[in-house]
């Protein structure tokens, strides 16, 4: 598990250092994620198990990815006061973004689907 955290960390540390020296409007995690998903793919490709203990350590922070969400609830408790002066704003805000990422989301499955030519 150790290593397969190690591994994780270390293509991070890659995407980090490759937005941090070209300067890419990327987040570096971001561009960790993508090496990693072509170097698995590779490995895949030429039947290199490499990356198993990579997969166990993913598994497990996907297993209490639940705990990840209790720093954010003890905030929203610990600001609640300062939260209900801004009820109206945060609102808007949650309506404002469901529509757009909902419509955005409409836009780009009627643009792949004329693409496909399935239409």
């Amino acid at each position: 598990m150790i290593k397969g955290i190690a591994l994780l960390l270390l293509f991070q540390l890659l995407g980090e250092s490759i937005v941090f020296t070209t300067g890419l409007p990327l987040p570096g995690p971001v561009v960790g994620l993508v090496l990693l998903f072509v170097a698995m793919q590779t490995c895949k490709m030429l039947g290199l198990g490499l990356f198993a203990e990579a997969e166990t350590a993913a598994d497990g922070f996907l297993a209490n990815l639940g705990l990840l969400f209790v720093p954010a609830g003890v905030g929203i408790v610990a600001l609640w006061s300062q939260l209900q002066s801004q009820v109206g704003a945060i609102l808007l805000v949650l309506v404002a973004s469901a529509v757009l990422t909902l419509a955005i989301t409409v836009w780009t499955f009627v643009i792949v689907r004329r693409l496909v030519g399935r239409e």
